[in-house]
């Protein structure tokens, strides 16, 4: 790693997930407009519109579109002759 290139203001960061409302507690050097208090101890926080704790495909509710149908879809609407 080269020398004198990282940052050195990290400090312990909330990330609130404002989807689900999960807070994550990890290292960081992200700047953020806002604080919250947590057990008396008051710590920035950082709003994430979503996270892995609120996404789709991490929570197991994504639903997959039938690919299968979509070519024979195609020629049928567009009258398309297979040869």
């Amino acid at each position: 790693m080269k020398k004198g290139i990282h940052p050195k203001n990290y400090r312990v960061v909330v990330f609130q997930d404002i989807a689900s409302q999960n807070q994550i507690f990890c290292k960081s050097t992200v700047e953020t407009k806002y604080v919250i208090k947590i057990k008396n101890k008051v710590y920035p926080l950082f709003k994430m519109d979503v996270s892995s704790l609120s996404h789709p495909t991490y929570i197991g509710k994504l639903k997959y579109l039938n690919k299968a149908g979509r070519i024979e879809k195609f020629h049928s609407r567009y009258k398309v002759v297979q040869r």
